[in-house]
C-alpha cells in the first residue's frame, strides 16, 4: 500500500477563509539564542487548512467532536472525479450507490493553497447533499476550505450536519485517481470542539 499524504501543509501564510485567524508558526524559544531547546507558538482557528467539521459547527444542538463516533474517519472512500465543475450537482455523484465515504476531487485541487481566498471555489449544491443524506452516506470530503458555496454557506452545512454527515475541508486531491481506496484522516483530538484540523492520507494499492 503506498500511503499519499493529502492534507495542506501548515505553514505561514495559508489561504484562510475570510476573517479567520491567520496561521501563524512563530518561535518561542531557540537554542541559537541560547535557549535549552526548541520551542514554538502555533496560532490558528480550528477550520485552517485540511480539517474537519463536527455538527456543532452549524447545529448549536449537533455533537461536538469528541462525541462523533470516530470509527467514520478510518476506511474506504469513494474518489468522484468532478473535474470542469463549476457546482457538484446531485447527479454529478454518479449513478452507483454512494458509500459510507466519499470524496469530492474537483478543480480546487489545482489552487495553489498559499493564494489570497477565492469566491469561486468548486462546491456541493442542496440537491447533492440532500442525496448524500438520503444514501445514508457518513462522510463528505472536498478539496477547499468550505464544502458549501461561498454566497450560502448555510444550507449545504445544515443539511450535512444535521444529519450527522462528517465534512472534510482542505483535501489535496490532484494525484489520486478516481476509484475506491483505503482512506484515513485524524482530527486533532480537541474537546468539546466544532471542529479540528487534520492530517489525511489515502492508501494506492
Amino acid at each position: 500500500m503506498n500511503w499519499i499524504d493529502v492534507s495542506i501543509p501548515l505553514e505561514n501564510g495559508l489561504t484562510v477563509w475570510p476573517g479567520d485567524t491567520p496561521f501563524a508558526f512563530e518561535p518561542g524559544l531557540r537554542i541559537a539564542r541560547g535557549d535549552m531547546c526548541n520551542v514554538s507558538r502555533i496560532a490558528m482557528s480550528s477550520h485552517t487548512a485540511t480539517h474537519v467539521d463536527a455538527p456543532w459547527h452549524f447545529e448549536d444542538a449537533g455533537k461536538r467532536l469528541d462525541e462523533v463516533d470516530t470509527g467514520i474517519y478510518m476506511g474506504q472512500a469513494r474518489v468522484i472525479d468532478a473535474s470542469g465543475k463549476a457546482r457538484i450537482e446531485a447527479d454529478d455523484l454518479g449513478s452507483a450507490s454512494l458509500p459510507p465515504r466519499v470524496l469530492l476531487k474537483t478543480d480546487n485541487s489545482k489552487r495553489p493553497f498559499d493564494q489570497p481566498f477565492q469566491q469561486d471555489y468548486v462546491a456541493l449544491t442542496p440537491d447533492a447533499a440532500q442525496r448524500l443524506v438520503d444514501e445514508e452516506v457518513g462522510l463528505i470530503g472536498i478539496d477547499y476550505l468550505s464544502i458549501a458555496p461561498f454566497d450560502d454557506p448555510e444550507t449545504v452545512h445544515h443539511i450535512l450536519l444535521g444529519n450527522e454527515i462528517m465534512i472534510v475541508e482542505g483535501l489535496r486531491l490532484e494525484a489520486i485517481p478516481p476509484g475506491t481506496h483505503e482512506f484515513i484522516v485524524l482530527p486533532l483530538a480537541l474537546k468539546g470542539a466544532d471542529g479540528a484540523p487534520a492530517r489525511a492520507f489515502i492508501g494506492l494499492a
